[in-house]
């Protein structure tokens, strides 16, 4: 039996995630808002510290994967601070539990929506690690009514700090496989109300076009989370796995090689 511990539990991907691993014989450590084992608001410092310490103690002190899955999509600084700061706060945060692991994984929830436009300078700020100027920045996008780029934003900065961060010292040098998802439009609370109509899911589909099987159920994405924290998953390093229906092949086509 692996201990996980799985940020955003009480619904969508999260919440398929947990149902897997426990179907599997893990126990999994669970941390959201609510309906969860560790209940915590990742946007704030004593959110962050609380995680740490709650998962310390319910764990003591040795877990065996971390999966930073809790995310927004609203158009405001709150999704920033969720998506990037929080993820990396869950990530660095824990990772010293993962020392005493025989086979240690980590993994983040990216999106394909890395690949859409972004606001350059959210996503500098961001990587600079300057959380007050970053989340300004998400408020300058909001109060001038552009502030749907901040997701996009915050997951392309995810995927950036991801392959700087997993072939180095702290993860791969110790033994730890760091990876992400990038899933396509998946059928959860975020996205309900872009799907909410006949009209309003055609306008999705053709922002984001998935030739195969088209929008998908929060099991798929989960299911290949539940492959990136096995054992199993021994050599990948950085990757953002896209399972997207194809968003990323129409989208960029082979110019990525």
């Amino acid at each position: 039996m692996r201990t996980v511990v799985v940020t955003g539990t009480a619904s969508g991907i999260g919440k398929a995630l947990k149902g897997l691993l426990e179907a599997d014989g893990h126990r999994v450590i669970g941390v959201d808002l609510r309906d969860a084992d560790v209940q915590v608001d990742l946007t704030t410092d004593a959110g962050r510290t609380g995680l740490v310490e709650q998962v310390t103690a319910l764990s003591g002190g040795t877990i065996d994967a971390i999966v930073a899955n809790a995310g927004l999509s609203t158009g405001s600084p709150v999704t920033l601070a969720v998506n990037y700061f929080g993820a990396l706060a869950t990530l660095e945060g824990l990772r010293p539990l993962l020392a005493g692991s025989d086979a240690p994984r980590a993994a983040v929830t990216c999106s394909m929506a890395s690949l859409l436009p972004v606001d350059d300078q959210l996503v500098e700020l961001t990587l600079a690690g300057d959380e007050a100027a970053a989340l300004a920045r998400a408020a300058e996008l909001t109060a001038a009514g552009t502030g749907d780029i901040i997701y996009g934003s915050s997951k392309a900065a995810v995927a950036h700090w991801l392959r700087r961060s997993a072939p180095s010292a702290d993860w791969a040098g110790a033994g730890i496989p760091l990876n992400a998802i990038g899933p396509g439009i998946v059928q959860t609370g975020m996205t309900a109300e872009m799907l909410a109509t006949e009209e309003s899911t055609k306008a999705v589909e053709s922002h984001v076009p998935m030739p195969l099987g088209g929008i998908m159920g929060p099991e798929v994405p989960a299911n290949l989370l539940r492959f990136l924290v096995s054992p199993e998953n021994s050599h990948m390093c950085g990757q953002v796995v896209f399972v997207d229906g194809g968003s990323d092949v129409v989208i960029r086509g082979d110019k990525v090689w």
